[in-house]
């Protein structure tokens, strides 16, 4: 549970092909951006090969900035079977690494971040990159649009961080 005034996050949009990652530092009601980026593996290599360097990837990350807590997009929805399948393997490898590395980890779902970023779930992919931009004081939009994914995920458990330490306060009398 979210129960520091400052703390490191981690946003992960996960994705086999393009797995966007955000580190925002957050302290009061200032948040600045640490690091944004996507991790690529290439399409032509083995499944176990790719999954093996998001693991990789993803582990330094953990190390390198020790995040309090990791926001991991929920894969709520997807037509295609196969692209379903790759962002849930490496959505359940950045759950599994971050939980192991001791994080406060949540999921959300696209239209809970869009909703909490932009104001209106329905909210399309460069209304998420402007707002990202604005909220992070960017000198232009976060690209590629996964990075900007994994800043609003990690923007969304900052916003939803009070309510859920309350609920947990009350929870807990």
């Amino acid at each position: 549970m979210f129960v520091r005034d400052e703390a490191v996050v981690l946003g992960i949009d996960p994705g086999l092909t393009r797995c966007g990652y955000a580190v925002l530092h957050a302290a009061g009601n200032t948040v600045r951006p640490i690091a944004l980026g996507v991790i690529r593996t290439p399409p032509t290599d083995p499944l176990p090969t790719r999954l093996a360097e998001l693991k990789g990837e993803l582990v330094l990350l953990l190390q390198q900035y020790r995040p309090f807590a990791v926001a991991v997009e929920q894969v709520f929805f997807q037509t295609n079977v196969r692209t379903a399948m790759s962002v849930g393997q490496a959505s359940g490898l950045a759950l599994a690494e971050a939980a192991a590395f001791g994080c406060d980890v949540v999921q959300f779902t696209p239209n809970q971040v869009k909703d909490c970023v932009a104001g209106w779930g329905g909210a399309d992919k460069a209304q998420v990159q402007r707002m990202v931009q604005a909220r992070l004081g960017l000198s232009a939009p976060p690209k590629p649009a996964d990075a900007a994914d994994a800043a609003a995920l990690a923007l969304c458990y900052i916003a939803a961080a009070p309510m859920r330490r309350r609920i947990a306060q009350a929870v807990a009398r």
